[in-house]
């Protein structure tokens, strides 16, 4: 490998030298038309010269690139391979949460470094959905890098991670974003479809024939932002305590935010600083009766098929789910195989599940999520860090903040339905 690398560093300096003899009849040439007049002249030695070391040149680069492409797989091939591949793989495509990221951002080090009196001027942003790591979380994020050691200074091991629901009520979404603080739309509440076939003519004395007329009913509604937001006070030691600072960011703040979020969309009254939740929004209901659990939940889809919406999705409490999966019929058998799919995504009648406690028990709703209700994001999940807060300075102390602001606007309540009974 020694005598390779000796090789590769030979032709390197070969290549460097071939093109500053190009760059030195490049720059005669240059001269003489600055003496002469506009024209450059090259004469024929150097024209031959300069096109030898061009040629030259390049087969020093496919030499070098050779040598290297060698170098890259035997390096590959040497390399340990204690850990699998596929963990390595995994660890690369994901390499860390929100809090990791955020610890690994400028406006933490900026922050950790001292500067601003240890208050965070810029806000550090979540990208993207900070759910969707949640509700697709890689089996690998936390793999131990380390050992645990027997003697000298002891490792401070990392927090432990609080159990996160697996789905977003607003995975169901495709969120939008919006630049204002006030959504205007309009709601529609009513449809009647009269369109028909006409002939052309008709009466007497024949005329034109007119379509006739349906009528849509819509009602002029509004949509306000919304902040939802908390923060942990901590130590200011937890600022070099990256694990704990991770922690706090994940399981803590984010994950807070998400909770709230899931209940305001659902249950949201649309007083004070709530939204309005869309099983306030007017949505029809299906009740149980003597129905099964799932049959009622078939019949919801139905009622929004009948309304002209495809459904795309449901909401259902955990225990209620539960007891859906365990429903047998009359010969004590398990009822699941014929309408609730089985796999790593939970569906019933072919739509997606998500399993939330912020719906209320015996209570499932159904809708065409996405097309009745839009969700806006007016500003994505953010941290903040301060100690300007209280006496926190003369404590050593700081405020973590984390917040968002949404909108919501159920824009088609006919498009959802609530099965209550279950």
């Amino acid at each position: 490998m020694a005598i390779q690398d000796s090789h590769l560093r030979e032709l390197k300096t070969a290549l460097r030298d071939t093109l500053s003899e190009n760059d030195a009849i490049v720059d005669h040439a240059e001269a003489g038309r600055e003496e002469g007049g506009p024209d450059i002249q090259v004469e024929g030695k150097h024209l031959q010269g300069f096109r030898a070391n061009l040629s030259k040149a390049r087969d020093l680069r496919e030499q070098i690139e050779a040598l290297e492409g060698q170098k890259e797989m035997q390096d590959w091939a040497s390399a340990s391979t204690e850990q699998p591949e596929v963990v390595t793989e995994a660890k690369e495509a994901f390499p860390g949460s929100v809090g990791q990221g955020f610890i690994d951002s400028d406006e933490f080090k900026y922050l950790n470094g001292g500067a601003n009196g240890l208050t965070m001027h810029v806000p550090y942003t979540v990208k993207g959905d900070l759910g969707g790591m949640w509700q697709r979380k890689d089996v690998y994020t936390t793999l131990p890098s380390g050992t645990p050691s027997q003697f000298g200074t002891p490792q401070r091991d990392a927090i432990v991670e609080r159990a996160h629901r697996a789905a977003r009520v607003r995975d169901l979404f495709n969120v939008q974003q919006t630049s204002t603080n006030l959504v205007e739309y309009f709601r529609v509440t009513g449809f009647t479809n009269n369109s028909a076939t006409t002939t052309e003519r008709s009466g007497s004395p024949e005329t034109f024939t007119s379509y006739p007329q349906s009528t849509l009913t819509i009602a002029g509604a509004q949509a306000p932002v919304r902040n939802i937001g908390h923060y942990e006070v901590a130590h200011r030691n937890v600022l070099a305590d990256e694990p704990a600072m991770r922690g706090i960011i994940d399981n803590e703040l984010l994950y807070g935010l998400r909770l709230t979020e899931d209940d305001q969309i659902l249950n949201g009254d649309g007083t004070g600083t709530n939204l309005t939740g869309i099983t306030n929004a007017g949505v029809s209901v299906q009740a149980l009766g003597s129905d099964t659990r799932i049959d009622a939940i078939r019949k919801s889809i139905t009622k929004i098929a009948l309304a002209y919406y495809e459904a795309t999705g449901m909401v259902v409490h955990p225990t209620d789910m539960e007891q859906i999966e365990l429903e047998k019929d009359g010969d004590n058998r398990h009822m699941l195989t014929a309408s609730i799919a089985l796999g790593p995504e939970a569906r019933i009648w072919r739509l997606p599940v998500v399993e939330s406690a912020a719906i209320t028990v015996g209570t499932a709703l159904v809708g065409s999520f996405g097309i009745g209700a839009t969700l806006y994001d007016r500003m994505e999940g953010n941290i903040r860090i301060s100690e300007n807060h209280s006496d926190f300075f003369v404590r050593n102390a700081i405020a973590i903040l984390a917040e968002e602001r949404i909108a919501l606007a159920v824009k088609r309540p006919e498009s959802f339905c609530i099965v209550t009974g279950i």
